[in-house]
């Protein structure tokens, strides 16, 4: 006798043939992913309690804020404020990094808008 998972699978293909997911409401649109699958199971309902009531997690709040400081420094030519904009990154992505992701991640990216950064410099001064 089959496995379930292989009986179940067997009727939605037949029932794919026979059209009977044609008419579903929202064929063919995107599907709207409000999925917290990638969170933790432990920490969902903090943060769809931080969610709803308008707060972001700290990952993403360090997210944001790494991204108003980008936004800055493409305005900024005074050398001692966009150093220290870019120690605020530097910061910020040394402390998110126990957290989400690798440090030399966050060293390369830092690396990377450093560079772009000089680059952008050495354009405006030819």
């Amino acid at each position: 006798m089959p496995a379930p998972d292989a009986i179940v699978e067997q009727r939605i293909r037949e029932a794919q043939a026979r059209g009977d997911f044609d008419d579903l409401p929202g064929a063919g649109a995107p599907l709207a992913l409000d999925d917290d699958a990638l969170v933790p199971e432990d920490l969902r309902v903090a943060y769809r309690i931080l969610k709803n009531s308008g707060f972001l997690p700290p990952e993403l709040e360090t997210h944001r804020e790494v991204r108003e400081i980008e936004q800055l420094l493409r305005g900024i030519e005074d050398e001692e404020r966009r150093a220290s904009l870019l120690s605020r990154i530097r910061f910020l992505l040394t402390r998110s990094a126990g957290r989400s992701h690798d440090l030399r991640v966050g060293q390369a990216y830092l690396d990377k808008v450093t560079e772009r950064l000089a680059h952008k410099r050495s354009a405006q001064d030819t």
